[in-house]
């Protein structure tokens, strides 16, 4: 049986009391804001449905507000955190529990596959996080991209960007991040976070949003990463039409004519926007191009 924890972090007080005893002070490059709601971390940790059987990867721990919770409901945790300064307080929140890994790095300078591996054990891990703005879309991207075995995700970020992941074509908000994330996995908004549920406030409200990853991509497409610079090139312009979108991206080797003619052939008029096509119609762009590409690399020879 392990030492009883010190005094649960979701307590404001406690938290206050580790921060004046360690004098820390946040740092604004990392946006920084600790959780110091017991509400909210109780919908965090249900929503991610972790159990005795679940390794945890926990990005961003802070003081170990959630980490302490997920020690005590997951067969492991480990625990990357960027700020040094972190460190020495996770040693003394954290010290009754002997399942716990703190490992002090920026996370996008780990193989996050081979982490993934080590700390699973050969089954999908649950990734939980608590993410500043300037910093969820890399990581969520790497996850997916790099097809790290993960079973959720779970994460606390700006409630703009957690409705940025669920939107459909033809919204404001809909993007290459919506379609990235609907093609690997399927999003729920677990719950909206007002900004006094936080130490500093934030000046924007939150949101958690949990991210199933689906057993199979959403679309069929013969060329993912082909598909993915379609759709980074379309919204990187999104005011100017799907064809001058693609046309200016550096990324892509087509000329204007060629996708003019990959347009017509998915059955899009030559006037729409990136914007308005959905995760199949960028597949079936994707798989034009691929036909294409192959053409090119295999042209057919007169043989006398």
């Amino acid at each position: 049986m392990e030492n009883q924890p010190m005094d649960q972090l979701g307590n404001p007080k406690v938290t206050i009391g580790i921060i004046q005893k360690y004098n820390f002070v946040f740092q604004k490059k990392y946006g920084q804001n600790f959780l110091i709601d017991a509400h909210v971390l109780d919908k965090i940790l249900a929503a991610a449905e972790v159990s005795r059987e679940d390794a945890v990867l926990e990005i961003g721990p802070g003081i170990g507000t959630m980490t302490q919770r997920l020690a005590e409901m997951a067969g492991s945790v480990t625990a990357v955190e960027i700020d040094a300064d972190l460190i020495p307080i996770l040693q003394e929140t954290l010290q009754a529990y002997s399942n716990i890994e703190i490992i002090r790095a920026d996370i996008l300078d780990l193989d996050l596959c081979a982490l993934a591996k080590r700390i699973g054990g050969g089954r999908r891990i649950k990734v939980i996080a608590n993410l500043p703005y300037y910093i969820t879309t890399p990581i969520i991207m790497r996850l997916f991209e790099d097809h790290v075995p993960i079973d959720s995700i779970t994460v606390m970020v700006q409630k703009e960007v957690a409705e940025r992941m669920q939107v459909g074509p033809g919204t404001k908000d809909y993007g290459a991040l919506s379609l990235a994330v609907q093609y690997y996995s399927e999003p729920y908004i677990v719950a909206n976070v007002p900004p006094n549920c936080f130490i500093p406030r934030p000046k924007v409200g939150s949101a958690v949003i949990r991210l199933t990853r689906r057993e199979g991509p959403a679309v069929t497409v013969k060329d993912e990463a082909l598909m993915f610079r379609l759709i980074r090139a379309s919204f990187n312009q999104r005011r100017k039409t799907l064809q001058n979108g693609l046309s200016n991206a550096a990324t892509l080797p087509y000329t204007k004519a060629q996708i003019a003619e990959a347009i017509a052939a998915v059955g899009l008029p030559e006037t729409v926007r990136g914007e308005t096509l959905t995760l199949e119609q960028f597949a079936a762009l994707a798989d034009y191009f691929s036909a294409l590409d192959g053409a090119n690399e295999n042209p057919v020879v007169d043989r006398i």
